[in-house]
């Protein structure tokens, strides 16, 4: 990283990056090795001491170009961390008339999906659970929290409740959900969804490669079985700059 650095901030390219103002040439320059891969999403940045050395350019040059580049979402300051790289994505369109699971959204758009376990388990359920489940005080919900990835891309934090009496063990969901479901005959039929605004906080930020603060959108789900009977409940998180959420419109006749 730091030899890759030292020669994409070398004086000699930065002066040949065209005209203006060397904080706008250092950040045309961060940009275009943003853009094209050279640096790559989650890589921390060196300290702007650093970044002045290698460019031979002040640091005020250098923290003038990384707080343009912070404001336009290229770059991610973490308190404690350091300053990483937020690669910009390409908005992901999703149907609200059809019930999917991410793994099979991501599939028919060729990307490939996988996910970083947060939690996994057979917990006691919490009193909104309870309600919306309909669960008594004694039963068990799987509980799977996961970080869902496109292309390497973190998108979403999904984070699932399920009873037991559908999902006795929630170790042997390794893919998607909704076919493990299926291979025990408790695939959900259809759904209800509230999208609601979201200013993504830490943790969270941190695990979607986002700017604390960024907008996001915040979805709880209830999804049925054909019997009428609640077989999830699920809270996500998705990146605001990665979801657009399209719904077909009908005019009633009446």
């Amino acid at each position: 990283m730091t030899d890759r650095l030292a020669s994409i901030l070398s004086p000699q390219r930065l002066q040949a990056g065209g005209s203006g103002p060397l904080y706008l040439k250092l950040r045309q320059t961060l940009e275009e090795a943003i853009r094209s891969g050279k640096l790559n999403h989650g890589d921390a940045l060196p300290p702007e001491r650093d970044l002045a050395d290698y460019a031979n350019i002040s640091r005020v040059t250098v923290r003038k170009a990384v707080d343009d580049l912070v404001r336009d979402g290229l770059l991610v300051r973490r308190h404690g961390s350091g300053t990483f790289v937020v690669k910009p994505v390409s908005k992901v369109q999703q149907s609200l008339s059809r019930l999917t699971s991410f793994t099979e959204d991501m599939a028919r758009r060729g990307l490939r999906a996988r996910a970083e376990w947060i939690d996994r388990g057979l917990f006691h359920p919490s009193p909104d659970e309870m309600m919306i489940l309909g669960l008594p005080a004694d039963a068990l919900v799987a509980r799977l929290g996961r970080l869902r990835i496109a292309d390497d891309m973190p998108l979403a934090i999904e984070r699932a409740c399920i009873s037991s009496e559908f999902l006795p063990d929630p170790v042997q969901v390794t893919g998607s959900l909704y076919a493990a479901l299926e291979e025990r005959g408790f695939r959900p039929v259809r759904a209800v969804q509230r999208i609601s605004a979201y200013n993504i906080k830490d943790p969270d930020a941190a695990m979607l490669g986002a700017a604390p603060g960024s907008a996001g959108l915040s979805i709880e789900r209830v999804s049925y079985l054909a019997s009428g009977k609640v077989v999830e409940f699920t809270r996500s998180l998705y990146r605001g700059d990665a979801y657009d959420f399209v719904a077909e419109l009908t005019l009633s006749d009446a």
